[in-house]
């Protein structure tokens, strides 16, 4: 059955502008498939987020996210925001058009256009957890869908957007061999969460409630993202050598078998600058750059979100 009422939420700049030439095609898909539709642009940063609150208020039934992983990560902001405020609820929808396009890897959405919009005129859903992330560096506090990084990554992120002619993985990959020799002194932190209290060096640390970051490191190969938790991995710091040697690991997903990392699960995490300041992001887009505290939970079981009809899982 196809759902009452669907509205496309557009970041025409996502990918390169690779939303705006891809909006034809998704109009073609989804009147071939007879899926009823309104399709809106995003104007400014947090527009998304706006209008995905709107769609609540005006009884949309799906809405969906065109764009990458910072338009997802709006889109549900707005969903969320529109829930907690008693306003309704609407479920979510995710065309990939971005650069790592993470969040739809995790919640099993497709990462082609054409299999996303037979996606969305099946309209095959699951209910999954959400985080939220504030704090001392984050008052407004902010929700994430995918995860929360803390150090490396981050600088990682900053660096992949200031390379314009690679996108997605190849240019995360290409942004975190530049970073090892701009980032690598890790700041001293205090790292508290359900499984008590850890104080040291960390060169980078993953709060997950999806997988995947970047378009191709697997975070949290394990994780789920409607069981309850956050999947933490946790680096101390290593030498240039030593993260060289790691990043092969994070493609694979096998980082956890270092003796410079930890994976654990949890509830509830809380992370302290000690000594020096905690650059972060949340589902790609930048929390701070010289945070010093941060505290991220997870809310279970908040959102209905479209994905594959075959599987529950990315």
């Amino acid at each position: 059955m196809v759902a009452k009422r669907m509205r496309l939420i557009v970041n025409p700049a996502a990918g390169g502008g690779t939303a705006q030439r891809a909006v034809p095609a998704i109009e073609r898909n989804l009147s071939e498939r007879g899926v009823a539709y309104q399709l809106v642009y995003t104007e400014r940063p947090w527009h998304a987020a706006e209008l995905a609150r709107q769609a609540v208020r005006d009884g949309v039934d799906i809405t969906v996210a065109v764009g990458g992983d910072g338009t997802a990560n709006e889109v549900l902001n707005g969903l969320m925001q529109a829930k907690q405020a008693g306003e309704g609820a609407a479920a979510m929808g995710v065309l990939c058009v971005g650069r790592g396009n993470d969040f739809a890897f995790g919640v099993g959405a497709p990462a082609v256009i054409e299999e996303g919009c037979a996606a969305l005129s099946t309209d095959h859903r699951r209910i999954v957890d959400v985080g939220h992330v504030g704090g001392e560096s984050v008052p407004e506090g902010r929700f994430f869908g995918n995860g929360v990084g803390i150090g490396f990554d981050t600088v990682v992120g900053l660096e992949a957007a200031k390379l314009k002619r690679l996108r997605g993985f190849p240019g995360y990959l290409v942004a975190a061999l530049k970073t090892i020799f701009l980032y690598y002194h890790a700041p001293r932190t205090r790292i508290e969460y359900d499984g008590g209290t850890i104080d040291q060096r960390s060169l980078m640390v993953s709060i997950m409630n999806g997988r995947r970051m970047g378009g191709g490191f697997m975070m949290a190969p394990v994780s789920e993202i409607d069981d309850g938790r956050l999947d933490l991995c946790i680096a101390s710091q290593v030498s240039k050598v030593g993260i060289l040697t790691l990043i092969p690991r994070f493609m694979n997903g096998t980082q956890g078998t270092h003796p410079a990392v930890r994976t654990a699960r949890t509830e509830r995490i809380t992370v302290t600058a000690i000594e020096g300041s905690l650059p972060a992001h949340a589902d790609g887009e930048t929390l701070c750059t010289d945070g010093r505290q941060l505290t991220m939970e997870v809310l279970p079981r908040q959102i209905e979100v479209v994905c594959r009809s075959s599987e529950g899982g990315g």
